[in-house]
């Protein structure tokens, strides 16, 4: 569904007028599937429910709608051709699973290179040296052209670790001419950096630059760290800031398991949303951990201070 230039670009503006100003991002979906009982113990992660329960993914969208959830993320986070093909499906069936992603949900989901491996590294962007900018725009582009045609509003390019990996996308973007538009999410661990070390400074400078990101912030970080991410983006950004933290809890990439008891409740969670839109956040929700509870907390919490939100 490719988009006129001048349209990609107001595309967020018109959306966040008709949203009341702020938009409602959705919250984790690995962790519903769960509850829903999908075993994600696989390096797919929750793109396995693609292959086994479609049906699941369709659920936990409808819970953030009703949660009230303007944007709903698709399963694709995890799901590439190569992670589909290592699993004994051909291309054209790896390519038809990305493409199935889509009919479920609004934004594609685009997962780092770091995601793919499975093995903590989306969470460290340490990738090696052998890893280089041209690597990473050969891993990621033909699942930017598959998702960017297969009818979904924007890509989501998500949890990205690192500055390389950020200009790997920005010159996908213009290289495939792709018409929709298209956000940057960088993750931190820091509250400073983006999670490899790499200056968030440099990495939404990157984003700024390109016209068809409609939008830049952070996803996967703990809530405490977000204020001052918000003030380091908007001095280098004019376009819409989004934010969308993890509960808190820390996360042991080794293991693959969270550490219990390490994060926040739904009420501190939405203690901060207010003050995060008053420094200039545009779109919130929630990642990993969260859930519609807490999407439903940030709604109601958004509709007390915004008119049309209630409305």
């Amino acid at each position: 569904m490719g988009q006129p230039a001048a349209e990609t670009s107001s595309f967020m503006t018109d959306f966040l007028l008709k949203s009341g100003g702020v938009a409602i991002i959705d919250g984790g979906l690995a962790t519903e599937l769960e509850r829903y009982g999908a075993d994600l113990n696989d390096p797919l992660w929750s793109a396995k429910c693609l292959l086994t329960s479609p049906h699941l993914i369709r659920a936990v969208h409808l819970d953030y709608l009703e949660a009230g959830a303007d944007i709903i993320i698709t399963a694709s986070y995890q799901a590439t051709i190569q992670g589909f093909e290592a699993k004994g499906f051909s291309s054209d069936e790896s390519e038809s699973l990305l493409r199935k992603s889509v009919e479920i949900a609004f934004a594609a989901s685009i997962g780092s290179y770091g995601a793919y491996l499975a093995d903590g590294s989306e969470y460290s962007g340490n990738y090696g040296h052998a890893i280089t900018l041209e690597n990473l725009k050969d891993f990621h582009r033909r699942r930017v052209q598959i998702l960017a045609e297969s009818g979904a509003d924007l890509i989501a390019f998500e949890t990205i670790p690192n500055k390389v990996e950020a200009q790997a996308y920005v010159e996908l973007l213009e290289e495939e001419d792709i018409k929709i538009p298209a956000w940057l999410s960088f993750n931190s661990k820091d509250g400073v950096n983006v999670v490899s070390g790499d200056s968030l400074f440099d990495c939404a400078s990157i984003a700024e630059s390109c016209k068809n990101v409609v939008a830049v912030g952070i996803n996967c970080t703990p809530p405490r760290f977000i204020h001052g991410l918000i003030l380091s983006i908007k001095k280098v950004t004019t376009k819409p800031i989004l934010i969308y933290p993890n509960s808190g809890e820390s996360y042991d990439g080794k293991r693959k398991e969270w550490v219990q008891n390490t994060g926040i409740s739904d009420k501190d969670f939405v203690s901060y949303v207010n003050k995060w839109c008053e420094i200039g956040a545009a779109l919130v929700g929630g990642c990993c951990r969260t859930t519609p509870n807490t999407i439903r907390a940030i709604y109601r919490t958004l509709s007390s201070r915004s008119p049309a939100l209630s409305s």
